[in-house]
């Protein structure tokens, strides 16, 4: 099997036990004339899951035919799955635009770093009081996407007087729990499930 097809099933539900990938991730709002109009998302994977896409770029410069090949390739799975995210405002789910705006893929170390902008399709507006919420998750759960802690979240200097991020992380019961670590092999939660969102962390933007 291709290395790179092996490193890009980290984002499909595969034979491995629960969560058999990581994604430490990093992420900063975009905004425009006091709009919100995407994220900035930087996702750090494990050494275990970058090790093939490391091997396929090999000594290749940042930024070759290599590197983009590699980027384009793993983006497209990521655009499959809908940039992995959610975000919500006032029960209304926000659109996204089917492209990113940029998107790169690097080395740090053993691991492999996707950056991307998530770019949003109708910009909403971040003026007076607002909400919103954001998840970004694996529904399998095969991935565990994970944010540190609330540093991880950043804004631009402009809105940092008015604007925060808070960082909410669940504690599913332990039966849930052991239930995600039985599945192994062949095994894969059903779709309506939806595992990985009963893991899933959440972001809320406040601005007033």
């Amino acid at each position: 099997m291709n290395k790179i097809l092996l490193a890009l099933l980290m984002f499909t539900p595969v034979a491995w036990a629960h969560p058999h990938s990581f994604i430490d991730m990093q992420t900063e709002l975009v905004s425009k004339d006091n709009h919100f109009s995407g994220l900035k998302m930087t996702w750090t994977m494990d050494e275990i899951t970058s090790a093939d896409l490391l091997y396929d770029a090999g000594d290749a410069k940042p930024g070759s035919v290599v590197w983009k090949k590699l980027a384009a390739g793993v983006m497209a799975r990521v655009l499959g799955q809908h940039y992995f995210s959610e975000i919500w405002q006032n029960g209304q789910r926000v659109k996204f635009h089917d492209l990113p705006s940029e998107y790169n893929l690097s080395r740090q170390g053993a691991k492999a770093v996707l950056e991307f902008i998530l770019p949003l399709a109708e910009p909403p507006s971040l003026q007076g009081a607002q909400r919103f919420q954001i998840l970004t998750y694996d529904p399998s759960y095969f991935v565990d996407m994970y944010y540190d802690n609330v540093k991880a979240l950043t804004l631009p200097a402009d809105l940092q007087a008015r604007c925060s991020f808070d960082l909410h992380t669940p504690k599913p019961n332990d039966s849930l729990k052991q239930y995600a670590l039985s599945l192994d092999k062949a095994d894969a939660p059903p779709e309506t499930m939806d595992l990985g969102r009963q893991f899933a962390q959440t972001v809320t933007l406040t601005c007033h």
